[in-house]
């Protein structure tokens, strides 16, 4: 618990950022109109494949015997698809709801 809060108090700085960062990413999203929640989407979906890529990389170059490493590295692969996946579904559900009804 004192390795905590010193690397706390020795980083305090950093954590006013996430805090602060945390506000204005919510702040953000909650004023996105519907409209350009597709759009948003997409690019979202691009950057967690580079994630997904990234992780698989990272992976690739961890020991044998990093158990943590690997497992880490397995976990953000297996988010990230879940996270791109999931865009998609949103997305396209949010295109079906543009196109003429069928009569």
């Amino acid at each position: 618990m004192k390795e905590l809060i010193h690397f706390l108090g020795e980083n305090i700085e950093l954590l006013y950022i996430l805090i602060l960062s945390i506000f204005v990413g919510i702040e953000v999203i909650g004023h996105v109109p519907s409209v350009l929640h597709t759009p948003l989407m997409s690019g979202a979906n691009a950057i967690h494949g580079v994630v997904i890529v990234g992780a698989i990389i990272v992976m690739l170059d961890t020991a044998d015997d990093n158990y943590l490493g690997l497992a880490l590295g397995f976990i953000a692969v297996i988010l990230g698809t879940l996270n791109v996946v999931g865009g998609f579904v949103v997305t396209d559900r949010m295109l079906e709801m543009f196109k003429k009804k069928k009569k």
